[in-house]
């Protein structure tokens, strides 16, 4: 018997007989695209076109190329294409509904690809007609509610997500999918929260449940009542809720995992060799090359979880039992990965014990802390686009995170230390710091170290003025709960002091470069203030006396970076240009600084001059400082204490808009042919009852 070959929908004997033959389904597809009604001649029609399996290819084809006028005059054939396949959902037979569900997402696709011009209402007129959309639409999200609370396959529940991802991602700008407005009334909310609360569920679609809901949360969520926000927001089921957390967990841990990798491939790979024989000039070009794609949608929903609900903050400390958290694995334990469908989706919700040694402190791991690492490593290049925008995101959340009263009381928490190992930056000034030598302390330091690992690594020509301006407002609304709770923490300020002071040094060395493009008085201002911050209530949560004293001799040793900035911002703030008022705004700032320096420096020379010492070392200093406080006055500066609290609407609209345009975008790229392949399905039903 002849072989037979099968191309874009076309049958064709490999014998003499060249005269290609049609697929059934492809036939039946050229009947629903003419003007006649494809049921006239056949009674059965619809109830035989479930049945075949469906050639997604040919029908988004066929759709797509059609101009507007020859798709108006089939309109009331893909209108009834459209309703069968929400009758299909009801079958008993499995499928029938597997086959209606590939078909909505090729009618879904085609339309809307088509008609990219024209606005949502006529794609809605087009796929149901407007006489019976909202009928139509409340069946379709009753069905696809249905099976995805049902304890049937899980094959149909992954269907019915990637349905709803290809119906929410259709256009580019999601506000813009007026079909969402029927998602909107006829929630499928509860559903997504079941899949979340359950393990086996959540294991295998966790992922494409947390990324349709973070995208649904962000439809028009400015301008009208998006009922995810408000069912979102008062979610307080611990299991729900710690699924959220675990999905979230595993994807950034995969990230974490696949960066650690690339990593460890390219340190014993022959570039390595070769800069480790010509010295580190090579560094930063060895940097570049290790690279993993960046996971925004999954970043964007933790934001959603951390933002909306106060209850989610919980789920940041919890340790994650289901990712092999156990205190000595005995013997390897075999798992089997599962993967989640969606975009870049992580390789497993799980993680084997055998894995656990590769990470020194994944035994002890909870949420915040890989999102702590995903952070380090995510925030080291800023200059891909992408990488820009998942550092800013980073912040943000750690922002919403900083302001929060309960995330403050177990970050500083003395009880709950862990060693978190963050990723550094290759620098050619400083050696890498060696893992086993971290020690265990509470979370807020790993906090602190980001961020002082951020402003020690981004003073470069292209400055992120923005990054920067958000990493010291963490600090400081961290100092904040200290001072307001008298945390005594014991951290190594004197790395977050040379930093400051290095930064406001770069500010100045680059001042022409950098004002052209920014106000740099702004962030000065700001750093100058976390100064004043420690000046003025150090002694209320800096852990010990000496280091208060340890403060006043860094300002004293570094006393001439102060002296410029003064001299930098008198000057501009006595001319009458545009800096005049932020200028001088930092000079009344350094008014503290500036006495501190004046007082004890003189005292320091005598000192030096009647021991007759030329050089004092660090004690002597100390010393002196000790000894004269008494006779040191400082002014007493208001509102170092307080700070303005995050807001999305006001000033982050553009930035969200702009992110959930990309990540639907994305989304809808990894839909692709091959994801929605029925192969595995039809084994799955291939018997026919």
């Amino acid at each position: 018997m002849a072989q037979t070959e099968k191309k874009g929908g076309l049958l064709r004997k490999s014998s003499a007989s060249k005269k290609p033959l049609k697929e059934k389904v492809v036939l039946m597809y050229d009947e629903i695209f003419t003007t006649e009604d494809p049921s006239k001649c056949n009674p059965r029609f619809w109830e035989e076109l479930f049945l075949m399996k469906v050639n997604l290819e040919y029908l988004e084809g066929k759709l797509e190329a059609l101009d507007g006028e020859e798709l108006m005059k089939i309109k009331d054939n893909i209108n009834c294409l459209f309703q069968h396949c929400i009758q299909a959902l009801g079958e008993e037979h499995p499928i029938r509904v597997v086959n209606a569900l590939q078909t909505l997402c090729a009618l879904i696709r085609g339309v809307h690809q088509k008609n990219k011009s024209t606005s949502g209402f006529d794609i809605i007129n087009m796929l149901v007609g407007f006489d019976k959309a909202e009928l139509c639409m409340k069946n379709l999200m009753e069905s696809l509610d249905s099976l995805l609370c049902a304890e049937g396959s899980e094959s149909l529940k992954s269907l019915c997500l990637k349905l709803l991802l290809c119906l929410v991602t259709v256009t580019d700008n999601i506000s813009q999918n007026t079909i969402l407005e029927y998602v909107m009334i006829n929630s499928i909310f509860e559903a997504i929260l079941q899949i979340l609360s359950s393990p086996l569920s959540r294991r295998e679609h966790g992922y494409d449940a947390v990324v349709l809901l973070a995208l649904l949360v962000n439809y028009r969520k400015y301008e009208s009542v998006n009922p995810y926000i408000v069912k979102l927001s008062i979610v307080d089921d611990e299991a729900t809720l710690n699924g959220m957390g675990l999905v979230i967990a595993q994807a950034l841990s995969e990230y974490n995992r696949q960066y650690k990798d690339k990593e460890e491939e390219h340190q014993t790979g022959f570039f390595s060799a070769l800069t480790n024989m010509v010295g580190s000039m090579f560094i930063a070009d060895a940097d570049e090359k290790i690279s993993v794609q960046t996971n925004e949608a999954i970043l964007l929903a933790l934001y959603e979880a951390v933002h909306l609900n106060r209850n989610f903050i919980t789920v940041l400390a919890q340790s994650h039992p289901e990712m092999g958290l156990m205190t000595t694995p005995t013997s390897p334990i075999p798992v089997t990965p599962v993967t989640p469908l969606g975009t870049t989706p992580p390789s497993s919700d799980v993680i084997s014990s055998a894995e656990l040694p590769l990470d020194a402190d994944v035994q002890t791991s909870n949420l915040l802390i890989t999102f702590l690492k995903y952070s380090s490593i995510v925030m080291q290049d800023t200059k891909d686009e992408h990488r820009l925008h998942s550092g800013k995101l980073c912040l943000i959340i750690l922002t919403c995170i900083a302001e929060d009263q309960y995330a403050n009381a177990f970050l500083h928490d003395d009880n709950m230390n862990f060693r978190v190992n963050l990723h550094r930056m290759p620098m050619r000034h400083r050696k890498k710091a060696a893992d086993k030598n971290l020690p265990c302390r509470p979370l807020v330091c790993a906090v602190l170290d980001l961020m002082v690992e951020f402003i020690v690594t981004h003073m470069m020509k292209e400055f992120p003025m923005d990054l920067y301006v958000r990493c010291i407002q963490i600090v400081h609304k961290l100092l904040c709960y200290q001072k307001k709770c008298r945390v005594r923490l014991h951290y190594t300020w004197r790395e977050l002091w040379s930093a400051l002071i290095n930064l406001l040094k770069f500010l100045m060395s680059n001042e022409t470069v950098l004002l052209a493009k920014h106000n740099i008085f702004t962030l000065a201002l700001m750093v100058v203030n976390l100064f004043n911050m420690f000046i003025t209530y150090g002694d209320t949560f800096l852990p010990t006396p000496s280091s208060y004293d340890e403060l006043y001799y860094e300002i004293i040793r570094m006393h001439q970076n102060f002296d410029n900035l003064y001299s930098m911002v008198l000057r501009l703030s006595t001319n009458a240009g545009q800096w005049k008022e932020p200028a001088s705004k930092v000079t009344h700032a350094l008014v503290n600084i500036r006495a501190i320096i004046n007082h004890f420096n003189p005292k320091i020379e005598s000192y030096a001059a009647v021991n007759h010492i030329s050089q004092l070392s660090e004690d002597q200093v100390l010393e002196v400082v000790r000894s004269n406080y008494d006779t040191l006055t400082l002014k007493l500066q208001d509102g170092l204490d307080q700070y303005e609290r995050y807001s999305e609407q006001h000033k982050e609209a553009a930035f969200f808009k702009e992110l959930v345009r990309s990540i639907s975008i994305n989304v809808r790229k990894n839909l692709a042919f091959n994801t929605l392949s029925q192969e595995l399905l039809l084994k799955e039903f291939s018997t026919i009852s």
